[in-house]
């Protein structure tokens, strides 16, 4: 951190925010200027801080301009009250820009010094104060909103946290050590206050801070919890970053807990967690608490007085936050905390272990728009060189496409090319399509390492067969698989692996897809049959015309993007006896099957041309999707089979049906 000089070298607070001043001192000169308030500028200076005192412009009949302009351009206004302090018009009116400054610019901080002065005097408007006040209404008779706004004014600075000094009753040894306090407290306050690095490339960053700001609502005595969620690599901590670095020093202490998730996991962990907290917040000790449970009680009986900001980063289940921070309802009012994490369930749990005051909001980071994704693609890509020609720029617009808005991916993507000829960018980009960037994954991989196995299987057969179909559809297709999708979906939606449109559609991110289909490639890279799902093409086709099939297989699509013929070896399901979704399209086979298998569930096959294997009993079948198939209908289904569990079939445009069998189908609408 570096601050401003009393020479003027160039300081900031905040990574980013510049202050021209980082103190603003306003006094009334009859009172203080040679004495205490002299004594308070000199010390600022030694100390580094860049400090405005009045005496450096000429003082007019009305606040000037260039005055105005100090007050928002000082990072800290210190306004010095004294006995006499309401007589002065000119303070009066100065006080009333500072507020209002403050009032529109969350960052400024007010902090009041209250000189041989009761704040009480100053807040009632009694005694001088009131007295002064009383004077100027008899002058300013016909100007009543002016005199409103000095005592508005007033009572605002005089709530605010400052320092209390009186002769002769002092807590302090003297008038010298006060202004120590007053010099160190500021150091402390901002010298401590580390900001954190955000992002190269902040791109789309500060409507979603405002968005934040507005949720977390610092200016009320209340206590706030927000959530942060989205999916992996979105921007959940970049943005919780950028707030922490804007409105952190408005509170008595601020601390950044990265990496929750994984340190949460031991009691080390969770040690060194707690002692961050509280070296972050009282600055003045070197805390080590020895273990987890004098860390809970050190955090409750030291924190619990002090209005602190806390953002907990990563974190995938908040009932483990009890092991670091206890029973979270010592938290004082007007106390912030921000979670960032993938399943917006954790957040919610919270409220049960916190004061009756708490409230809880929630914000998705959504994906970044086109404009922004291509802009922060350009930042990494040409590192900031606009002099790039129409054919990067055309590349550069499929490479966005592809990462549909994630940042983590076009910053990613963007680095790999940089410097790389327009050749090197079209074999790439080949390339992203078929083989995952090993750095993307990982990231997203994550949400999906956290899953129970049910889950697991749910988000796999979404990913591999059945993104895009309807959500109610299947989950009674899961539910016969013993998947329980009622609140395995739910679960997944709520880490963000999976969104249901407005429609009841299943959807996921692209990326999010690849992910999933990379999981079960590397089941088994380079032994298809020994894979879970086959949702390739290429790969199915291969299993089937070779006869590769095994019992690992839980489903196969075989989908050409055009009409084929094809090959199947007859028994090509021979050995896929535990196969329970299989889906064709687009694909015509030159012989009749053989053999199915018994435990299929959802049978997808528009067009088939043969009558139905003989070995077959589809006693498991839930749904029948067999639109302008040749079988004839007593083949596919045996007389009285029982079909307990299908609820659906469609056989448009079947031609054959001549009479219907006896069937014991219950669930069949």
């Amino acid at each position: 951190m570096a601050f401003l000089n009393n020479k003027g070298v160039s300081s900031s607070f905040s990574s980013t925010r510049q202050w021209n001043y980082d103190v603003f001192l306003s006094f009334r000169g009859e009172d203080t200027r040679e004495g205490f308030t002299s004594h308070l500028y000199k010390a600022l200076c030694d100390k580094g801080f860049n400090t405005f005192i009045d005496d450096m412009l000429r003082r007019g009949e009305e606040i000037s301009e260039e005055l105005i302009q100090a007050i928002k351009s000082s990072s800290i206004l210190v306004i010095v009250f004294s006995e006499n302090y309401a007589e002065s018009k000119w303070c009066l009116d100065e006080l009333a820009e500072i507020v209002e400054c403050r009032e529109k610019d969350q960052e400024v901080q007010i902090r009041p010094v209250f000189y041989n002065v009761d704040p009480s005097e100053i807040r009632n408007q009694q005694g001088n104060f009131g007295r002064a006040l009383a004077n100027h209404e008899m002058k300013f008779k016909n100007d009543k909103d002016k005199v409103q706004r000095w005592r508005d004014a007033l009572r605002k600075v005089a709530n605010a946290s400052g320092w209390h000094y009186r002769k002769g009753c002092s807590t302090y040894k003297s008038e010298s050590h006060f202004i120590q306090n007053i010099v160190e407290e500021i150091s402390n306050a901002n010298l401590n206050w580390t900001p954190l690095y955000v992002a190269e490339y902040p791109v789309g960053i500060n409507f979603r801070v405002e968005a934040i700001e507005s949720l977390l609502d610092i200016g009320l005595d209340e206590f706030h919890v927000v959530g942060i969620h989205g999916l992996p690599g979105v921007g959940k901590t970049t943005i919780a970053k950028a707030v922490y670095n804007k409105i952190a020093k408005h509170f008595d202490g601020s601390s950044f807990l990265m990496n929750v998730r994984e340190n949460l996991g031991t009691d080390a962990g969770i040690i060194t967690l707690q002692e961050q907290l509280l070296n972050d917040i009282l600055v003045d000790e070197n805390w080590r608490v020895g273990n987890k449970f004098k860390g809970i009680s050190l955090i409750e009986k030291r924190l619990r007085y002090k209005k602190v900001f806390l953002i907990l980063d990563d974190v995938d289940d908040s009932t483990r936050i009890e092991n670091l921070l206890g029973n979270c309802n010592w938290f004082a009012p007007g106390s912030r905390v921000i979670i960032t994490l993938r399943d917006r369930c954790s957040l919610p749990t919270l409220k049960k272990k916190v004061c009756t005051t708490y409230k809880v909001k929630e914000f998705k980071v959504e994906q970044l728009n086109k404009h922004e994704a291509l802009q922060l693609f350009k930042n990494h890509a040409f590192l900031g060189n606009k002099s790039h020609d129409e054919d990067y720029s055309k590349l550069a617009t499929k490479f966005i496409d592809f990462a549909k808005g994630l940042p983590l991916a076009v910053e990613i993507i963007a680095r790999d090319l940089c410097g790389k000829a327009k050749d090197e960018w079209e074999t790439a980009l080949d390339m992203y399509k078929k083989i995952p960037n090993k750095d993307i994954q990982k990231i997203l991989r994550v949400s999906y390492d956290g899953l129970h196995d049910t889950e697991k299987d749910i988000f796999l057969d979404i990913a591999c067969f059945f993104k895009g179909w309807r959500k109610n559809y299947v989950v009674k297709i899961l539910s016969a698989c013993e998947l329980y999708p009622s609140s395995g979906i739910p679960r997944l939606v709520n880490k963000c692996l999976i969104i249901v449109d407005r429609y009841g559609r299943l959807s996921m991110h692209d990326l999010i897809q690849q992910m999933g289909r990379e999981v079960v490639r590397q089941q088994a890279p380079d032994i298809l049959e020994k894979r879970s799902r086959l949702c390739c093409y290429k790969d199915s086709l291969e299993v089937l015309t070779r006869k590769k099939g095994s019992k690992k297989i839980r489903g196969i699509m075989l989908h050409s993007t055009q009409s084929v013929e094809v090959q199947l070896h007859t028994d090509a399901f021979r050995r896929m006896e535990n196969l329970k979704f299989l889906i064709v399209e687009n694909v015509h086979i030159c012989k009749p099957l053989e053999f199915l298998p018994s435990k299929l569930i959802l049978l997808k096959w528009p067009h088939y041309p043969f009558h139905w294997p003989s070995e077959y009993f589809p006693e498991q079948l839930v749904a029948i999707e067999m639109p302008h198939s040749r079988i004839r209908l007593p083949k596919l289904i045996k007389q009285e089979c029982h079909l307990e569990n299908l609820i659906d079939v469609n056989l448009k445009g079947y031609k054959f049906i001549t009479k219907l069998p006896k069937l014991r189908a219950p669930n069949l609408v």
